[in-house]
């Protein structure tokens, strides 16, 4: 098994070539390939971090078959890839205005103006998460539903927040912003989030501070033999 995520020229080339058949897919089985929708800004490259752990899900067969995307926030990146491995779209994103990479205990419970700054994060780790209700938005994509963590298409929500702004800006630094959800433009939502998650899927977070031993540690174990780095039900209100 062999992943190759490349970034070229103006635009980025992600691609995930898998050397072995057989992978099980619990999404669309039938489906023909399609080319990846990529929204990066120009330029912006994936981390070594992101390509060393999308071929190790796919080669573990960690997402069991089922989609599964890849969160980045210090780099403020979503990338989204199906249940056969192959990439669906790569976007940027809006993440908890607060660095961190756990959530606060009782924090799920809370108006969003109770939420105290410092606990606004976007948790890390690994979560099986889909499409489900809530007591405020309706049925939306919960990466973790304990901690009342999901993924919106951005709205203006708050003008003096300026999501959308920040969410086109070229530089990842201003998209830490929300109370701990995520966002992605709708357009992207409506592409590629909501018919890949449809049915479920996995959702990888990578830390802010925590280091990938802690937070991902069998991806962490297999790194390090291959010689890589380690760098470091009540329905619940969404929190945008």
């Amino acid at each position: 098994m062999h992943s190759t995520i490349r970034a070229a020229s103006s635009a980025l080339v992600l691609a995930l070539a898998l050397a072995s058949a057989g992978v099980a897919s619990a999404d669309e089985p039938s489906a023909q390939p399609r080319a990846a929708v990529d929204q990066l800004p120009p330029g912006q490259e994936v981390s070594a971090t992101v390509i060393d752990l999308a071929g190790w899900v796919v080669a573990n067969r960690d997402s069991e078959g089922y989609p599964f995307a890849i969160m980045d926030k210090a780099a403020a990146q979503i990338l989204v890839f199906g249940g056969d491995g192959r990439l669906r779209g790569a976007a940027p994103g809006l993440f908890g205005s607060a660095v961190g990479d756990h959530t606060a205990p009782g924090v799920a419970g809370l108006a969003l103006r109770e939420i105290p700054g410092r606990d606004r994060t976007t948790p890390a780790g690994r979560f099986v998460g889909g499409y489900g209700p809530s007591t405020d938005a309706g049925r939306v994509l919960w990466v973790d539903y304990e901690s009342a963590v999901s993924i919106h298409p951005t709205a203006t929500g708050v003008p003096a927040e300026r999501r959308p702004e920040r969410l086109a800006s070229p530089s990842p630094d201003d998209n830490r912003v929300t109370h701990g959800c995520i966002n992605v433009a709708p357009d992207f939502y409506e592409r590629i989030m909501r018919p890949t998650f449809e049915r479920g899927g996995v959702f990888y977070i990578l830390p802010d501070e925590a280091s990938l031993a802690e937070t991902f540690p069998e991806f962490a174990q297999g790194r390090a033999n291959s010689g890589g780095d380690d760098d470091g039900r009540r329905e619940r209100p969404a929190r945008p």
